[in-house]
């Protein structure tokens, strides 16, 4: 990058309207770089951020009796809550622990 500048400044000793316009050549490659940086921001960061706060507050709000889906596919109520793990029933006396993150949503029956 200083190589490129010092080609755009001018010769050894070069008028200063040689080495304003470098310094201006150096902004210009910098606005592409913000506009990137602005389009992953929109497209990308913000929405995953957002899905994952609501993530957050649908694993706050689980309780005991919720019919939930986890990440695997397995259906199933929820007989236990704790801190990390979750107690589904996913079928007459047969109860599974999983980890609490793996609860991908709550069905509204």
């Amino acid at each position: 990058m200083f190589g490129l500048a010092f080609a755009m400044g001018g010769g050894p000793g070069g008028a200063a309207g040689g080495a304003a316009g470098g310094g201006m050549a150096a902004f210009q490659q910098i606005i592409p770089l913000v506009f990137m940086f602005a389009i992953f921001y929109f497209l990308l960061i913000r929405p995953q951020q957002k899905k994952a706060k609501e993530h957050k507050a649908l694993l706050e709000a689980m309780k005991k009796g919720d019919n939930v889906i986890t990440a695997g596919g397995v259906h199933g109520k929820v007989t236990a809550v704790d801190n990390e793990l979750v107690t589904l029933e996913v079928a007459n006396n047969v109860n599974i622990k999983i980890t609490k993150s793996y609860i991908a949503a709550i069905k509204k029956d």
